[in-house]
């Protein structure tokens, strides 16, 4: 039983997650005209689904690990002669509904429109939870520093105030270990305030093994200071909606400046890549995190929502960041790629995703001992 305790979760925020990712492309295909034949939340076998006035077949399927939004006539077009025989098998009115007869900027649009809607998901669950439960604003201030710590070596001294942390405004005593342990540099520099007037610490924080607040093992960045809030006195702060939306675009904006950040410095070989998880361990920090309420499972849905949409923008064929990639050769070029080309791309695409897949597997596996 204890292992639906999170599969149940991970099915039902992976459900919503793909389902607003399609509905993006679904939403634009239908706007400008481009044939849905069909819906699909799961890969494989259907269990279940219904067919709607327009045609589309909306359906769950037995493999929910994803999604996806079928085309009129959809198929790998290669060529522009490719192209050209295949719209000799329609009539005029179906042409129309085809995706490839669509400007470049429209076909862009269509596919870029999963991973924008993933973003908005998590900036509409971020400004609810701004909203109705509040938005943590104590300030970051130093009750401890501990002796020969790097803080300490540093010149860091109680009662100082961190103002900022690599250039982040620190505006909650919950974002300072968030921004140091997202930093991807070796030194991180910290602004503090001190008697009215502000000094920049360099400090190389220590790197030591650790558990998250869910006991799952972690390798955290330390530099030796314990913050509390002034006079015992936390300040979280019901936001309105202009303000709770601000907050909530830069959550979101700071999670993929963050995960930006992580894939360059793993390309510089600099990255931690033991952090890296797969579907077992999502599913095992969905089911965690669910166990804690629904606003914990809420915030886990807008992080792993921005997350899908991120990785998708990634410029590797079969992922919607491919098919942008493919746009701008055909707008550069005047034309679409040519056949040997693409496959050559779509086999890169398809041996990187695997591996991907792979080494976040045994990543899974290690964290649950059985590696």
């Amino acid at each position: 039983m204890e292992i639906l305790t999170y599969i149940i979760p991970f099915i039902v925020l992976l459900t919503v997650v793909v389902f607003v990712h399609e509905y993006g492309h679904y939403y634009f295909a239908k706007r400008y005209g481009v044939g849905v034949t069909d819906f699909s939340i799961g890969f494989g076998k259907e269990l279940f689904g219904f067919n709607d006035k327009y045609g589309t077949r909306w359906k769950f399927c037995l493999i929910p690990l994803g999604g996806y939004v079928k085309f009129f006539g959809d198929r790998n077009v290669f060529s522009q002669a490719e192209q050209e025989e295949l719209l000799k098998n329609y009539n005029d009115e179906d042409r129309n509904k085809l995706f490839i007869t669509k400007p470049i900027y429209q076909r862009s649009l269509i596919v870029a429109a999963g991973p924008l809607a993933n973003f908005l998901l998590s900036i509409l669950i971020f400004t609810l939870i701004f909203m109705f439960s509040g938005k943590d604003f104590t300030p970051a201030q130093i009750s401890e520093v501990q002796e020969n710590s790097p803080a300490y070596e540093a010149g860091i001294k109680n009662g100082d105030l961190i103002l900022s942390i690599n250039n982040k405004k620190v505006n909650s005593i919950t974002e300072v270990s968030t921004f140091i342990n997202t930093s991807t540099t070796s030194n991180i520099d910290i602004e503090i305030l001190r008697n009215e007037g502000e000094i920049t610490y360099r400090i190389t924080p220590k790197i030591i093994e650790s558990t998250d607040s869910l006991g799952n093992k972690v390798n955290k960045k330390i530099i030796g200071i314990k913050i509390s809030p002034p006079n015992n006195k936390f300040n979280k702060q019901r936001l309105g909606p202009a303000t709770a939306l601000f907050y909530a675009v830069k959550e979101t904006w700071f999670v993929i400046d963050a995960s930006l950040d992580f894939i360059i410095s793993m390309f510089k070989g600099k990255g931690d890549t033991t952090q890296l998880g797969g579907p077992i361990k999502i599913a095992k920090i969905t089911g965690q995190v669910s166990q804690l309420g629904l606003l914990a499972f809420l915030s886990i849905m807008a992080y792993i929502s921005i997350s899908l949409g991120f990785i998708n923008l990634f410029p590797i064929p079969m992922l919607d960041g491919g098919h942008l990639m493919f746009y701008a050769f055909e707008k550069a070029l005047g034309r679409p790629l040519k056949q040997k080309t693409q496959e050559g791309f779509f086999r890169i695409g398809l041996f990187l995703l695997i591996f991907l897949m792979l080494f976040t597997t045994v990543n899974d596996l290690k964290d649950l001992g059985l590696f």
